[in-house]
């Protein structure tokens, strides 16, 4: 072992756990850029090309204390009804999206399940396209589970026993107006209710709020995105605006955007066996709609327990 290496190693081993946790994460994240701009290939040690093999058990375990640190304390996070997620079979998470393109209730929710189960339960959660050609974020999100969004990529990861977490109303949904926050909008995509009825698998609907008060979403800047043809280049629909610290104005959550500290609260419903409430010949446009109200019932909900933006 490199000196360098052993004197990170004492310093990290004395550091507290979110700390610790913290530089874990940061030092994988320069690896990642490092093996970017490796344009020579002298670097040891490439990324897996395989996504689903990026995920490391003892990575989460040791960078979780950040995680949990961030959940506890920024977003005072409440999280109920775990309990409703199978602990050992594959099981299809459909959650409402929030927050721009940081979603804190995404990092809330995947520290909790590994809370729960355990870093070595399978799961996955998926990601547009764009995020896997960001170096350094990749690589976070990619140890943690996160695969690229795709049919080919649900039914692997539901076909080897994961819980798989999805968002139907994708970047749509993620960056609709804040004032919108306690709408489920998945813009009619069923794509998740036709894949639950094709493998019988069960739906467990997964409710937030909170995320979309992390900044002023003002718009989802689908026409700019159109006239820019942001679809074609990058299969963005959206060009947002946000409001938010330190810079102010940002589209995109760019150049930088600090979330607000937004209360977040999760809600984890029973499991939904699509076939046995539905019938066998239950339709996708059946099973959305049930999916759908049954959500945005629970959201309703959630947003009449909450007084103040922000304060939650």
């Amino acid at each position: 072992m490199a000196p360098g290496a052993s004197l990170l190693g004492r310093v990290l081993g004395a550091a507290p756990a979110p700390i610790e946790a913290s530089a874990r994460m940061t030092a994988a994240m320069l690896a990642d850029v490092a093996h970017a701009l490796d344009v020579l290939d002298v670097l040891d040690g490439d990324p897996p090309v395989d996504p689903f093999e990026a995920r490391d058990p003892d990575y989460i375990r040791e960078t979780l204390p950040a995680l949990r640190a961030a959940s506890g304390l920024w977003f005072r996070s409440r999280v109920r009804g775990l309990d409703n997620i199978p602990e050992d079979e594959a099981v299809l998470l459909v959650g409402n999206h929030s927050g721009g393109t940081l979603i804190a209730d995404t990092f809330v929710f995947a520290q909790s399940f590994y809370d729960r189960f355990g870093p070595d339960r399978a799961f996955h959660q998926l990601a547009h396209d764009m995020v896997f050609k960001v170096p350094g974020v990749r690589s976070a999100l990619a140890r943690y589970g996160t695969v690229p969004a795709s049919p080919e990529n649900m039914r692997r990861a539901l076909g080897e026993g994961a819980a798989l977490l999805v968002y139907p109303g994708g970047d749509h949904e993620s960056y609709r107006p804040s004032w919108e926050s306690a709408d489920i909008d998945f813009a009619g995509r069923k794509g998740f209710a036709r894949l639950a009825l094709e493998l019988d698998v069960p739906i467990v609907p997964v409710v937030a709020i909170g995320g979309q008060e992390t900044a002023l979403f003002l718009g989802q800047g689908r026409g700019l995105a159109s006239r820019l043809q942001l679809d074609r280049l990058l299969r963005l629909k959206v060009f947002p605006a946000q409001v938010a610290p330190p810079i102010g104005l940002t589209l995109l959550d760019l150049p930088l955007r600090v979330p607000l500290p937004a209360k977040i609260t999760i809600e984890v419903l029973p499991r939904v066996d699509l076939r046995a409430q539905l019938g066998q010949r239950a339709s996708a446009d059946d099973a959305y709609e049930l999916i759908t109200t049954s959500m945005q019932d629970t959201l309703t909900e959630l947003d009449e327990e909450r007084t103040l933006p922000v304060l939650g």
